[in-house]
This record gives structure tokens, sequence and C-alpha cells, in this order.
């Protein structure tokens, strides 16, 4: 997503807990002539995601788009989570765009006269057996979504999520997945075809530009039709 945004011409905050991370990704930007920086942040935390918006701000002095894509999976079923584990899916998955929102909506309004906020969701939100506390959190995800597109319609601000599919992106293959599950994974789309992360991207990239001008309140799926198949 970040690249394909330095592509259109955005300047972009690369936030993450992990530094290197976001540096790394910095590094594939200015490779192709864009502008970005990273930014260190754990954003379950307030005062790093006002922190964040005041450094996005004080370097560019605008803020036009702010695209909420962190989160953690917990496979379970509520019979097994622990409250813990529970709290810390909610936390990550749905406190952090609350906060993040907060701080950067009245910013957008203030430097830019209005702005797109995109929200990373997952069809998990209503294919979600077996990951009870992860689909719970997406589904907080969409309903806040709409909420926010509601909220702040008036004041210039468009609120969208998109709810990916199972895409093949680098986290997956870091993690290791073996030739059967990703052919298996293929399959289960109504397309036949395996999704990537650029197509997660290229659909963030719309929902956040001029052309998506009227489009507010959506869940958008880029699953390949897995809903439909």
């Amino acid at each position: 997503m970040s690249v394909l945004f330095a592509r259109e011409g955005a300047r972009v905050l690369l936030v993450d807990r992990r530094l290197p991370a976001a540096e790394h990704t910095a590094s594939l930007i200015a490779a192709e002539g864009g502008a970005a920086e990273p930014f260190e942040a754990d954003v379950t935390s307030e005062s790093a995601c006002r922190a964040m918006v005041e450094y996005a701000l004080g370097r560019w002095g605008r803020l036009d788009i702010l695209v909420n894509n962190v989160g953690i999976g917990i496979a379970k079923r509520v019979t097994e989570v622990a409250l813990e584990e529970w709290e810390l899916q909610m936390r990550v998955n749905v406190t952090s765009m609350v906060l993040a929102s907060k701080h950067a909506i009245p910013a957008m309004i203030a430097s830019a006269g209005g702005g797109a906020v995109l929200n990373i969701s997952s069809i998990a939100s209503q294919k979600g057996r077996g990951l009870a506390p992860y689909a719970a959190s997406k589904g907080a995800v969409e309903a806040l979504t709409r909420a926010m597109a509601a909220d702040h319609g008036r004041e210039g601000i468009r609120v969208n999520a998109i709810a990916p599919g199972p895409a093949y992106t680098p986290m997956v293959a870091a993690r290791g997945m073996p030739d059967a599950v990703r052919e298996a994974r293929r399959k289960s789309t109504a397309l036949g075809l395996e999704g990537t992360a650029w197509d997660i991207a290229a659909a963030a990239v719309y929902l956040c530009s001029d052309e998506a001008r009227w489009v507010t309140g959506v869940v958008l799926p880029v699953d390949g039709g897995v809903l439909v198949n």
C-alpha cells in the first residue's frame, strides 16, 4: 500500500512499532524516487498516536489520509481464549484504530479541509470459524467504519474499509506455508486466482483517491470471490 500511495505522489509516514520494518519500506519507496519517512510508534498508545500525527503535520504541513493497517490474529474459540488474549486482540485490532483516528481526523479537518480514513478488516468477520476473537475484532472494525463515516461525513471525512481474503503476502510467506495449503486457498476463490498484497493496495489507493469522492461507509471485500464461492 505504501509503495502504491507513493507512486501516486503521496508523502507517506510509515508507522511501525519495529523501526527497521518501516525503514525497509522507506528504502523501497526511495528507490523509486518517492517520499516517505519511517516513524516508530505503538499505535495502542494514545500518546504515540498523537505524536505520529504531530510529526506528519510538522514534516509536511497537512494530513490527508490515514490507513489503519495494524492487526494480530488469535485463532481460538471463545471457550479456549483467555481474557488477556481477548483484550489484547481488541486493543491491537480495534482500539488502535480508534486512537489513530481520534488524533488524525481533527488534523485532516484543520489542515486539509477533510480527508480519507481506510480501515483494514478481513472476510473473517463473516467467515471466522475457529477465529472467534479475531472475527469479533474485525466485525467491530466494520461497525466502527460505518459509525465514523456517519459521524464525520459532513466534516469532509470519508471512512471506508477493505476486507481482504486469503492473499499470499510477504508476511504469509515469511511464516511459511505448505504448497498444498497455498493451493487450497487459491481454489477457495470464485476466480481461481491467488491474491497478493498488491491487489489489496490497488483497492486502498482507489478508496482514498478523489475518484472515490462519493464513496463512504463501505466495506469492500477484496477476496477473489471467497465470500460468494
